[in-house]
């Protein structure tokens, strides 16, 4: 079992390593930025608006949205990118749709870009990690792409649970999602991120075992004969 998920385990020792080093900071940016996209989506999906979405170079994000149901959008973030980071790993692994879904995401952040965004530094961020992913897609290997994709996946199946507890657990006195659902719908900030972390650790759980199971893509010997 560990031998046939060798790659899996060594990219997670690998993230762990270099957490707080230049090398995954693009992929936590890269977090941030599907967090924000998460409460933007989940505002268009219950009728309301995106005003503006930004990420910072101090890992940072916003999503000015208008309309639509608080409740979700505001629960949206860390789940929604939680759930988009299981959805590109699951692809990796279970798939052979590679260059295509990173080439989309790279259409996606560009255009999310075009409409949203407005300071320079996310403008920035959006635009390299926009064009570096198409380029990844259209130039370079399936294994390549496959790679992308599993580093992708496993910083937001990674980061998303640390952030719910450093943001809502450990300092709930500062303003976070969940401190304004507190505030809107009541119940402690503490309450709504236990929720959130506990559901989290659930869906990672859930999507780790059906994604590396027995069918799974992990080998490159496979990925080759695509």
């Amino acid at each position: 079992m560990i031998k046939s998920h060798w790659q899996l385990i060594l990219l997670t020792a690998l993230v762990f390593l270099l957490w707080d080093t230049p090398a995954v900071f693009p992929l936590k940016l890269l977090v941030v930025f599907l967090h924000e996209l998460s409460h933007g989506g989940a505002a268009i999906a219950t009728g309301g608006t995106i005003e503006r979405i930004s990420v910072s170079a101090q890992q940072g994000g916003t999503a000015l949205t208008r309309g639509g149901n608080g409740f979700l959008i505001l629960s949206a973030g860390y789940l929604g990118s939680l759930f988009l980071g299981m959805a590109l790993l699951w692809v990796a692994l279970r798939t052979r749709w590679d260059r295509v879904v990173v080439m989309g995401f790279g259409f996606l952040t560009l255009l999310v870009a075009l409409l949203y965004v407005r300071e320079a530094f996310a403008l920035l961020f959006c635009g390299v990690a926009g064009f570096g992913m198409l380029a990844i897609g259209r130039y370079l290997s399936i294994e390549i792409n496959d790679m992308v994709l599993r580093l992708i996946g496993l910083t937001s199946v990674l980061y998303v649970p640390y952030d719910i507890f450093d943001d809502t657990i450990r300092r709930s006195g500062e303003r976070s999602d969940a401190y304004m659902l507190a505030a809107q719908y009541g119940g402690p900030t503490v309450l709504w991120g236990a929720l959130w972390l506990l559901l989290s650790l659930a869906v990672i759980y859930w999507g780790l075992r059906r994604g590396i199971g027995r069918n799974s893509n992990l080998s490159f010997r496979r990925i080759r004969r695509r």
